[in-house]
């Protein structure tokens, strides 16, 4: 379930990087009032901790992953 999480993190995350790369525009700071404010601080924190999470599924392998996948 952590995994899924983290993931969907990363996923909106990118968006928004997208966004910021394509359009000059930073949704979170946009919704929650500067890139500054502590609030997109925190967000910005937990995109990023999601993101170190997701390196772990770089390193296990697809049996693993299939057997979770089934578990949930």
């Amino acid at each position: 379930m952590l995994d899924k999480i983290c993931l969907a993190l990363v996923i909106i995350g990118s968006l928004n990087w997208g966004s910021v790369g394509l359009f000059q525009f930073d949704i979170v700071a946009w919704l929650f009032g500067g890139s500054d404010a502590i609030i997109s601080r925190i967000i910005y924190t937990v995109i990023a901790l999601a993101g170190v999470w997701c390196i772990s599924l770089l390193f296990r392998g697809s049996e693993d992953t299939v057997t979770e996948i089934n578990r949930e």
